[in-house]
């Protein structure tokens, strides 16, 4: 037959029975939190911290992995931005000294050529879609020989400047075995930053 649980059974205790009952019955009430904390802790069961330990790790991979790239791409983006700067200083012409550098490098060219420099223009105009080239179209008149051309022809060949050749036009002179020679050729030009400033400035 059920019987039903009278409290007064336990409380007040009247001997050392009636003590360890309500000790006992204590620690059952105190037990069960700690209990549950075992079998669901708050973080989760031991397995389900252990795969977010898996992916958390990773995850660190995978960052450093794409960490690992991007350092690489910057590396590379500055030394191709390096190397473009070289060779712009290198090869392209500074606005301030340009037509003086043509002339120079012209008059030099015909003279160990052997052949006449007779005049030269060299009008410049930027270049669209940049800030900071031009494009300088050097149009020289020459007469000499086949020969003299050959050997002009190789030092604007040779030459450390880029320079384009955009045509050529020989007409034998009569009678005398040389030619008019009309050289046409383009040569970069890059605005110095010093002129930059100053055009960007109000």
């Amino acid at each position: 037959m059920r019987r039903d649980f009278d409290l007064r059974a336990i409380w007040p205790p009247r001997d050392a029975v009636g003590v360890a009952r309500l000790v006992a019955l204590a620690l059952v009430v105190l037990n069960i939190p700690a209990v549950w904390m075992v079998l669901r802790p708050p973080g989760g069961s031991p397995a389900e911290l252990e795969s977010e330990v898996v992916d958390l790790r990773a995850q660190v991979r995978q960052h450093r992995d794409l960490l690992a790239r991007t350092r690489l791409l910057a590396t590379r983006v500055e030394s191709g931005r390096s190397s473009g700067q070289r060779f712009m200083d290198h090869y392209f012409l500074d606005r301030r000294t340009a037509a003086s550098t043509i002339v120079d490098e012209l008059v030099d060219d015909a003279k160990q050529a052997g052949i006449a420099l007779r005049d030269a223009a060299y009008p410049t105009e930027p270049v669209e879609g940049t800030d900071d080239l031009s494009m300088m179209t050097v149009s020289a008149n020459f007469e000499g020989s086949y020969a003299d051309l050959i050997h002009l022809l190789d030092r604007i060949d040779k030459s450390p400047r880029l320079l384009i050749i955009d045509s050529l036009q020989a007409v034998p002179q009569q009678g005398s075995g040389r030619l008019n020679i009309g050289l046409r050729f383009d040569v970069f030009v890059r605005e110095h930053g010093d002129n930059l400033v100053a055009e960007a400035l109000p």
